[in-house]
């Protein structure tokens, strides 16, 4: 069997243990392992296929990866819109219960509702939005209530 086709089946096996760990590393060993391959296809012996996968590797492991996992793991810039809303204090305008009720929202009037929808929150009492559901706040008060 030549050897480009053992590179061939290394990034191949790479590439499918990159699925279950996904870590990054060993699809970019993958992918080192495919450049060796098309490195030996072209007839170029052993000892530049093994360059060109200590080279892409390298590049891999010490450019890509770093950028790649920076970006995953960066929080959103800027939450907009309802999502803007989530995890804000409100006041209780009229008695929210798990049907309905009324909350000042950040500076405006808004419908909500209970996330435990067996409680009543009494209007004057503060509450946190949870989530936004269309037009209508669901909401969990801050302190336990009386």
């Amino acid at each position: 069997m030549p050897l480009w086709v053992v590179w061939l089946v290394v990034a191949v096996a790479l590439g499918v243990a990159e699925l279950f760990t996904l870590t990054l590393a060993l699809g970019l060993l993958a992918a080192a392992a495919l450049v060796a391959g098309v490195a030996g296809a072209l007839g170029l012996g052993l000892v530049p296929q093994v360059l060109a996968f200590t080279a892409t590797a390298a590049a891999g492991l010490l450019v890509v990866r770093p950028i790649a996992r920076r970006h995953m793991t960066q929080p959103p810039i800027l939450r907009s819109g309802t999502d803007a809303l989530v995890g804000r204090s409100a006041l209780v305008l009229e008695e929210v219960t798990g049907d309905g009720g009324r909350i000042r929202l950040s500076g405006e009037e808004w419908s909500a509702r209970a996330l435990d929808e067996s409680l009543t929150i009494p209007p004057g009492v503060h509450v946190d939005v949870m989530e936004i559901e269309g037009a209508t706040a669901v909401v969990y008060p801050r302190e336990a209530l009386p």
